[in-house]
């Protein structure tokens, strides 16, 4: 998949949130507007597009408040202290989460910048063929019902 298209499945998620695409654009990048494909494929080039996926409107949009949204989280091990004074590891696996809280963007705005590839991040937030599947078939059982 290009970039290209990595970001149109993007701003397509912020899009049914919420966000216009257009008038960020026009605020932030150009003030001129050159059509949405040709925008796209503006801020795919180079590293132009940190401008969009870092930026506090796109994700609010993207990580709407309270909205269902299944990812991983990713396995974490940390050392702390216990009640005794004594420094033990915590090994914690790996999990999925089903609702986000008000303000997550900003935390997933720093967890982005820290990882290595800002779009394989957001990536993992995006609905995959799976979900789409499982989607389609628990509406079409549901309306098998009624």
């Amino acid at each position: 998949m290009t970039r290209k298209e990595t970001l149109l499945m993007l701003l397509n998620q912020a899009y049914s949130n919420g966000f216009e695409f257009r008038r960020w654009f026009l605020a932030n990048f150009s003030t001129d507007w050159p059509g949405a494909d040709e925008a796209v494929s503006l801020l795919s080039t180079d590293s132009r597009f940190y401008a969009l996926v870092f930026s506090h409107d796109f994700a609010r949009a993207f990580w709407k408040k309270g909205a269902q949204m299944n990812f991983i989280v990713p396995a974490a091990t940390y050392s702390r202290m216990n009640g005794k004074g004594e420094v033990v590891t915590i090994n914690r696996k790996p999990f999925t989460r089903r609702t986000i809280k008000a303000d997550v963007w900003k935390y997933h705005l720093r967890q982005m910048a820290l990882s290595e590839d800002p779009i394989r991040y957001l990536k993992r937030f995006l609905p995959t063929q799976e979900d789409l599947q499982t989607h389609l078939s628990d509406s079409q059982s549901l309306s098998a019902v009624s």
